[in-house]
């Protein structure tokens, strides 16, 4: 208890300069504890609005009653999630039971058939788009609340329609999941999130952290070889170093968390884009309050007890500044065996035998992406030291000799300098890989957009209604010949009913056609359908808008037409057959048939021909293949929160460089002093401070672009997408790491002063 005393005596009554460095370790620690909570609190943020969505969801439970009578009796409700532009709207359509249900959270009562409840955000957009009232009709009766809603800028509706007319419903008596299917962010996702987080925010924390426990290490050694050398003990030693390491980083952690709690206030409110949440679901939970109190501090008193060692074992080295030993080969170790995961996999990938995302490579990849990371940190001031003696002995110039004699002498004054910011180059690489596997996934590759309509209880004039909307370039029917149920595999072909005109809408690829006469459609990149042989007859039920039925059959004709399709995409597959609308009798179409509407798929037209479509039919469901709203909106929040972390990641890395970079000017000041005594001019000592931290941070960068690209090109490789090798990234990587450099340059410049001050000499 005594040494702790002292350490804060020390502290608080060394002079204007140690106070001044206390308030640096606070304000280092404070940023780096407001970016690890906001890494942390993303999780419980998806949670809260996976949360929401679970309490709205829907169910059906009997009770006391019997399960026909209550389905019979319960309200019924149809729930359409559609693209609008790039966000999902969610219509949800009530019609009143024979008795009343508890509403769902955001309401205060259901609505009755021609009400509406909508979403703050669809309330504003119905102001914006007019036309969008056609998805959405009826009269506004008020306003969901936030705890009905996942976000503040969700698209959300209850719409009350009468019974009659919800024929597709499903009885609902409650309300409230214990999970939702339609998580924010899927967990397999969830983890590419996390992952890519650990190496691109975490990873420089630490280091950023460890800098800024060890400002002024030198000095403070100095002073705690002296109390060792005065009587105080090993542990004593120890524990002094501790009192100032830790309430620096425990003050700071407190004001980190105050800052994350005003950030969260003011960003919850402005949004990110494509990713905003309530004010609330941001706030930290007990766990995260006391792992960030925990984290920093004890961080600090490791990186400080490095120093503090040191100094209770050898006083008289440190304070007569004997010459530091060269680092151990051991740093050399994690880079070795991650270099080496990332290099077999992206080898793997090269030959053709790509290893696609198992068990082993989720655990691989990781583990060699730290391995990767911690490797740099430790093997930059082994390669520093290497190079600069090397440099040293050839070099005939008196600024390159000393800055690499210096380096030679002190090469972990590289290891705090170079290290935030070649961990960003590297996590920047990182980051890029999982930007290009999500562009993967989001890419639109077909010229064409399709929308599926199911005709069942659809009038020939909605129908009509349909095929006139719009933006539609092309139409027709989709039907499946009949089946026998009693046999197992029964024989069946795909008919795809529409004239060569329309067919040419929807086709863009489609060969040249008889019109008026049926035939084959055969795709040489597809397999063909096995069923559907010339001449083989199969039967289709027709019925018409009275009820009336009747039996066509279809035989497969041998003329066969060609078309291509690269995005898999069209309402085509090899070995339907085209039938003209001639063919049908007139009235009649196919029982469970399908209609099939293209436009192009611009996201304007998209946005457009769905609105129409709702203006015909607002409860039609609409399928739109290649278009999975959810999935688009999912990459978008991924995007968003990568986004975030890459800025955080920038932000501690500058931060760990301006940090460190002062911290060693200023213990450098004697060092320079002595310098300039001798006749060194300043230009000089500016050139000597100028290659001390260029060289050893090229080499690091160069390492990290390397080593960066390696392991990108190995989640590539394991991701199972088409791009394995990003060489549209490569310039840019190294634009960055230029730019890195000429920073670095530049903020090395103001730091040899004008002034001789020779009292630096004689305090040492």
């Amino acid at each position: 208890m005594r040494e702790l005393l002292l350490g804060l005596r020390l502290l608080l009554g060394s002079g204007r300069g140690n106070r001044v460095r206390f308030l640096l370790m606070v304000g280092g620690s404070a940023v780096g504890v407001c970016c690890l909570a906001m890494v942390l609190a993303i999780p419980g943020i998806l949670a809260a609005q996976d949360g929401r969505k679970a309490a709205r969801s829907a169910d059906c439970c009997a009770g006391h009653r019997p399960f026909s009578v209550a389905a019979e009796k319960a309200p019924l409700e149809l729930s359409l999630t559609d693209p609008y532009g790039s966000r999902p709207m969610t219509r949800v359509f009530h019609a009143p039971g024979v008795f009343a249900i508890d509403p769902p959270p955001g309401l205060s009562s259901l609505p009755s058939p021609g009400e509406m409840f909508v979403s703050p955000q669809l309330h504003e957009e119905l102001k914006k788009e007019p036309g969008l009232a056609q998805l959405v009709p009826g009269r506004e009766r008020g306003i969901i609340g936030s705890q009905g809603l996942a976000h503040p800028d969700e698209l959300f509706a209850y719409i009350g329609v009468p019974r009659k007319q919800l024929k597709n419903g499903d009885p609902v008596t409650l309300y409230g999941w214990s999970f939702t299917n339609d998580e924010t962010v899927e967990p397999s996702t969830l983890g590419i999130v996390r992952f890519t987080l650990c190496g691109v925010v975490l990873l420089p924390l630490a280091v950023y952290l460890s800098v800024c426990a060890r400002l002024s290490a030198a000095a403070r050694a100095r002073r705690l070889a002296a109390l060792r050398l005065v009587g105080l003990s090993k542990k004593g030693v120890q524990r002094v170093n501790a009192a100032e390491t830790v309430a620096a980083a425990l003050l700071g952690a407190v004001v980190g968390l105050g800052i994350y709690a005003v950030a969260n206030q003011l960003i919850s409110r402005v949004g990110l884009p494509g990713f905003r949440w309530y004010p609330s679901d941001g706030s930290l939970s007990l766990t995260i309050n006391l792992v960030c109190l925990t984290a920093c501090p004890a961080l600090a008193w490791f990186a400080g007890s490095v120093g503090a060692r040191k100094a209770a074992a050898n006083p008289l080295a440190v304070r007569r500044s004997a010459v530091e030993k060269p680092p151990a080969k051991w740093g050399l170790l994690p880079l070795l065996p991650g270099l080496g995961i990332v290099t077999g996999y992206c080898v793997a990938g090269a030959m053709g035998h790509v290893p696609r995302d198992t068990s082993l490579s989720s655990i691989l990849m990781p583990l060699a992406v730290v391995l990767v990371g911690v490797g740099l940190v430790l093997s930059l001031p082994i390669l520093s030291r290497g190079l600069s003696r090397t440099v040293a002995r050839t070099s005939r110039s008196l600024s390159l000799g000393l800055a690499m004699r210096r380096n030679e002498v002190e090469p972990g004054g590289a290891l705090r300098v170079a290290t935030g910011l070649v961990l960003l180059v590297y996590a920047a690489s990182l980051a890029q890989g999982v930007l290009i596997e999500l562009d993967q996934v989001s890419k639109n590759t077909s010229p064409v957009q399709s929308y599926t309509l199911s005709l069942d209880g659809v009038t020939p004039v909605r129908q009509r209604a349909f095929e006139a909307v719009t933006g539609i370039r092309g139409y027709g029917m989709e039907a499946t010949s009949w089946r026998d149920r009693d046999t197992e595999f029964p024989p069946m072909i795909h008919a795809v009913i529409a004239t060569c005109a329309q067919l040419r809408g929807m086709v863009p690829g489609i060969g040249r056609c008889t019109e008026g006469r049926p035939f084959r459609a055969v795709n040489p990149r597809e397999t063909y359908d096995e069923d559907s042989k010339p001449g083989a007859s199969f039967p289709f039920h027709l019925r018409d808008e009275s009820g009336a039925k009747r039996v066509m059959t279809v035989q497969v004709p041998k003329q066969q037409v060609l078309f291509g399709d690269e995005s898999g995409l069209s309402p085509l597959s090899s070995g339907d057959v085209v039938i003209p609308p001639s063919f049908l009798p007139d009235g009649f179409r196919p029982d469970g048939a399908s209609l099939i509407l293209v436009s192009n798929s611009t996201p304007q037209t998209v946005r457009a021909v769905l609105d129409a479509i709702g203006g015909v039919d607002p409860t039609a469901k609409v399928m739109t293949p290649g278009v999975v709203v959810t999935a688009l909106q999912q990459i978008t929040v991924v995007k968003t929160i990568l986004a975030m972390g890459m800025v955080l990641g920038l932000v501690i890395g500058v931060a760990a460089y301006l940090v460190a970079a002062t911290d060693r000017a200023v213990e450098r000041r004697p060092q320079v002093t002595a310098l300039s005594l001798l006749g060194a001019r300043p230009r000089t000592l500016r050139a000597v401070q100028v290659a001390q931290v260029v060289l050893p941070l090229a080499v690091g960068l160069v390492l990290a672009v390397v080593a960066g690209k390696a392991a990108e090109s190995s989640y590539l490789v394991t991701g199972g997408g088409e791009v394995f090798w990003d060489g549209a990234g490569v310039p840019l990587l190294l634009a960055c790491a230029l730019g890195v450099v000429a920073v670095a340059a530049v903020g090395s410049l103001p730091l040899i002063g004008r002034r001789i001050d020779p009292e630096l000499i004689r305090r040492d």
